[in-house]
């Protein structure tokens, strides 16, 4: 139970400000936690509907990311694994493309696939041992060129660049151009590579659930918006003034630089829409990502995700996630946070999807789209420079947040834990009590 006044608060109940509140209070610090909406979690979040469990647009947790092995109990989670390869649509078909480190004869049955050249899947295999051979830190701190440039430097064919790298870094770093840099490509390729594609059994929002669920009780307030930092604390927009030795603002990139000024640049942000359908049964067997290798019609990627945990779903029901990144978008769509896309996505979703898998496409049933404006910080090989940015804005006031290391789950963590270290080494770790 929190008594008195707070040490640190942290403004932002998403993954980097529990990691930072966790960090603190494992520390013997003191912490608030404000969170402006009804629930911890931000961006990571999974709402129950009708029966369905429906995560805030479509997340996966690769179970090889360092901080998140390190600080979760992934048993508590039930993890439910993707199957470990793609199904790509390419020329009126679908095609199994799978990982022969852990599915070697559906890898065999692959190589005469059209997803690329079989020069190509073998340039995957040597990529993927490449970056295993070498460690976390020097993948980060490696090539400055973008995605798109270390493909090609690295050999693949334009038809593997365009059929399979663009939708399947399209679906993880919501970029079809591939102008990402290079090194988080790579970063995620190694994580694919050392571990499994999961989700917890019951919805991504499990693992905020899980961080909150180790702070004291009082540590936390939802719909506690705050109007401003200041030097020794935080006014909400209550009013109400709130002191602390330090303050740490762990919410996405937009509002950290509402909330900081001239502190701390706008990074920019890549969106993306999730539309979520009820169906009868899902024609497809595998819990397989599907990618959209044609490159037509608005969807990139998509999932049926009561293959991979039938707890998504009701029993007897089928649970389809289909993602629609913001290039796809039309521009008064995409300009305009706030407004519900689905109406008029929903046609040419509709028909794209009938495209794919026939007229039972025409009789799923839409439950929820999400729009979610800011998925991801705008990350260049420019503004990735360096890799990890600074947790210190000034005197007493420190950031956290993806936006500040990576793009993943991940990267949240990582900065919200060190932001939450150099709070408590910044006001004096040895707080009286």
């Amino acid at each position: 139970m929190l008594n008195g006044a707070p040490d640190v608060i942290v403004v932002g109940g998403g993954l980097a400000g529990l990691a930072c509140a966790g960090e603190i209070n494992r520390r013997g610090g003191q912490v608030l936690l404000l969170e402006a909406s009804d629930e911890v979690g931000g961006r990571v979040r999974t709402d129950e509907v009708d029966g369905f469990l429906l995560d805030r647009g479509f997340q996966v947790l690769l179970e090889a990311y360092p901080e998140c092995r390190e600080s979760l109990d992934y048993p508590s989670l039930r993890l439910q694994p993707f199957y470990p390869g793609t199904l790509v649509r390419l020329d009126g078909r679908f095609h199994k493309i799978a990982d022969p480190s852990r599915e070697l004869v559906d890898a065999i049955r692959s190589v005469n696939a059209p997803v690329g050249t079989l020069s190509d899947k073998l340039r995957v295999s040597r990529l993927r041992s490449e970056l295993k051979s070498i460690s976390i830190d020097d993948i980060l701190y490696g090539p400055t060129r973008s995605t798109e440039e270390d493909l090609r430097a690295f050999g693949f064919s334009e038809q593997m660049i365009d059929s399979f790298f663009r939708p399947f870094l399209g679906g993880i770093l919501l970029d079809r151009s591939l102008g990402t840099p290079a090194r988080l490509f790579r970063f995620y390729m190694r994580m694919f590579a050392d571990g499994a594609t999961s989700v917890p059994e019951r919805g991504m929002g499990e693992i905020p659930r899980q961080l909150a669920s180790h702070l004291p009780a009082g540590s936390i307030r939802t719909r506690t918006p705050v109007a401003r930092i200041e030097e020794g604390g935080v006014i909400l927009e209550s009013g109400e003034a709130i002191e602390a030795r330090g303050v740490v603002v762990a919410t996405e990139g937009p509002e950290a630089a509402r909330l900081l000024g001239d502190d701390l640049a706008d990074p920019g942000s890549r969106g993306t829409t999730t539309l979520y359908f009820d169906l009868q049964e899902s024609p497809e067997e595998d819990p397989v990502l599907i990618l959209n290798g044609d490159g037509e019609g608005p969807v990139n990627h998509m999932a049926f995700m009561d293959r991979v945990s039938p707890h998504y779903a009701p029993k007897d029901r089928g649970l389809a996630a289909v993602n629609v990144l913001d290039d796809d978008l039309p521009a008064d769509l995409r300009d305009e946070p706030g407004r519900d896309p689905a109406r008029s996505l929903l046609p040419v979703v509709k028909a794209q999807l009938v495209d794919w898998f026939g007229a039972q496409a025409e009789e799923w049933r839409l439950i929820r789209s999400y729009r979610i404006a800011h998925a991801h910080p705008l990350q260049t090989p420019e503004s990735f420079e360096p890799p990890v940015r600074p947790s210190r804005i000034g005197p007493g006031i420190w950031v956290a947040g993806d936006h500040r290391d990576n793009a993943s789950i991940n990267g949240a963590m990582a900065s919200g834990r060190r932001a939450g270290i150099q709070a408590m080494e910044g006001i004096g770790t040895a707080v009286a009590r």
